[in-house]
């Protein structure tokens, strides 16, 4: 790209961001702050960076954010990668794994169901390797595990509503509450013999 900082630059493609980026006119017309990376006075040659710049402001802020990172500590964050797994969050320079079976008590398919790239989310250490700086994440232990309370909410026999989640051969399995599941045995159903 061409850069006017008073003369014109010239910035590669390999220093535009901190990741690789293909999509170069959606920085068109935008500012920024650049690094001067060569000045050649009598050619009339300026070659700038943003990533150098992007690069120094992620360290400071990692910085910080590694003296604030311990187990239990409640980050808010912006979800960066979503995989099969989970998802990595953007704690301030540092990412952290948000494993699916962390995300919520209740059944979750595929992350991608439950979160999008760019979300801010709210979340607790639940490791922190300070050695490998490798962070795990937790959502669902922000809210109090259900099964906490569900022989209150659920005492033996009263009636509730469900939705069926899962079916067996043996029978199936309602969801009553995100996290509170009950199996009705294939016995139970009906009470008349029927093949499944």
């Amino acid at each position: 790209l061409k850069v006017d900082i008073g003369v014109h630059a010239f910035l590669p493609g390999s220093h535009l961001d901190v990741r690789p980026t293909r999509n170069l006119d959606r920085f068109v017309g935008q500012h920024g702050r650049f690094q001067i990376l060569k000045f050649n006075r009598s050619r009339g040659n300026v070659v700038v960076s943003r990533r150098r710049v992007l690069e120094r402001e992620l360290s400071t802020l990692k910085e910080q954010t590694l003296k604030l990172l311990d187990e239990g500590v409640i980050f808010e964050g912006t979800v960066k990668n979503i995989t099969d797994y989970g998802a990595f969050v953007d704690l301030g320079g540092i990412d952290g794994l948000l494993h699916v079976t962390d995300m919520s008590w209740g059944r979750l398919q595929h992350p991608g169901d439950m979160l999008k790239v760019g979300d801010k989310v709210k979340v607790v250490v639940l490791k922190y390797d300070r050695e490998r700086e490798r962070v795990s994440l937790g959502m669902k232990q922000l809210v109090p595990d259900p099964w906490t309370s569900a022989a209150a909410n659920y005492p033996v026999g009263t009636r509730v509503k469900g939705k069926v989640v899962s079916l067996a051969e043996y029978g199936a399995f309602v969801e009553l509450e995100p996290g509170i599941e009950g199996l009705i045995h294939v016995s139970e159903m009906s009470w008349t013999k029927k093949n499944v």
